[in-house]
């Protein structure tokens, strides 16, 4: 397709949406750059977003893995990023759990990104290896009771959002479980399909093929109600701890200078895209809930998160550095 062909059908795209033409418009594709290796739950949505995502803005939409160092490698590039709308942050719970974990950030979380939309939250699953004892989170946290140090769980860092409920459960439960932190979501899944940890906590999305599969029984999840696709696994909550509910959220965010016209044109690309009713219902079945706000609600999400879990931390004594 020829220059002048990507750039009238382009320019449609933006007309059918109601949105203003600008530097985004110009730009040869938009770069979703994900903090996390392939497998795990914002390369999943980033993945399932992407063809109708391509359709709404009139062109190629690419999906880049930058992992490493808690998503920081990520955040840092999209940070000093053209901030033209090209390049985006597909971040989740780190985003704002890093500045509490690690205070000499390459970058000012709160002073370097605009919010373009909350995508999805999601509670997490907690799975275990299929050799692990008991049916449920109660079971398991007896049989580790009686075996202190026998049992670990797989992390997607220091300080991500796994890390820190399952600490508290802990904390609740007076029970030992060695944390083991990995790259992501995927070599957590893999660490404990090959029994090398004894449980992992992550979204359905990321559990559901290992769990068909009878390698990895989920245990709990950590919503306030069951998911419609697990309806014979508890909460967290019906396990014994009253009240408990926590969720992992994934946030789409730019350079902070970008104009407002194009944060403003991104923020619609992005809610009609999840919006879509295919894109809808694959999200739901991968155990997500859209939420598709606006920026200013992404802006004030990352706040509220930053912090429950600064004020967990200090009460905790939690350390979050290696």
């Amino acid at each position: 397709m020829t220059l002048a062909r990507r750039q009238l059908l382009s320019a449609a795209a933006l007309a059918a949406l109601g949105l203003p033409q600008g530097a985004m418009a110009d730009e040869a594709n938009l770069k979703l750059v994900v903090t996390f290796p392939p497998g795990g739950s914002t390369d999943i949505a980033a993945r399932l977003m992407q063809p109708r995502l391509g359709e709404k803005i009139g062109k190629p939409v690419i999906v880049e893995n930058r992992p490493g160092a808690a998503s920081q490698i990520a955040t840092q590039h999209v940070a000093k990023s053209a901030p033209d709308g090209s390049t985006l942050l597909v971040s989740f719970d780190t985003h704002a759990i890093n500045p509490i974990a690690k205070p000499r950030l390459p970058y000012d979380t709160f002073k370097d990104f605009a919010g373009i939309t909350l995508a999805v939250r999601f509670p997490l699953v907690i799975g275990a290896s299929a050799s692990v004892p008991g049916k449920d989170l109660r079971e398991f946290l007896d049989a580790a009771r009686k075996a202190p140090a026998k049992y670990s769980y797989a992390s997607t860092g220091l300080g991500s959002m796994n890390h820190l409920v399952m600490e508290d459960i802990k904390r609740r439960s007076g029970t030992y479980v060695l944390h083991v932190p990995y790259g992501g979501g995927g070599p957590a899944v893999q660490a404990v399909v090959g029994d090398v940890a004894s449980l992992t906590l992550l979204s359905y999305a990321a559990l559901r093929g290992q769990i068909a599969a009878g390698r990895i029984k989920p245990l709990a999840v950590t919503g306030a109600k069951r998911l419609p696709e697990l309806p014979d696994v508890p909460t967290v909550a019906e396990c014994g701890f009253p009240g408990f509910e926590a969720y992992s959220w994934i946030g789409i965010f730019a350079p902070a200078a970008t104009p407002a016209a194009t944060v403003r044109q991104l923020t619609d690309a992005f809610q009609a895209t999840l919006n879509t009713p295919d894109v809808k219902t694959k999200l739901t079945q991968a155990g997500f809930e859209v939420m598709a706000t606006d920026g200013s609600a992404l802006d004030q999400h990352v706040h509220t998160e930053h912090e429950r879990w600064s004020r967990f931390v200090r009460e905790t004594k939690l350390r979050l550095e290696e």
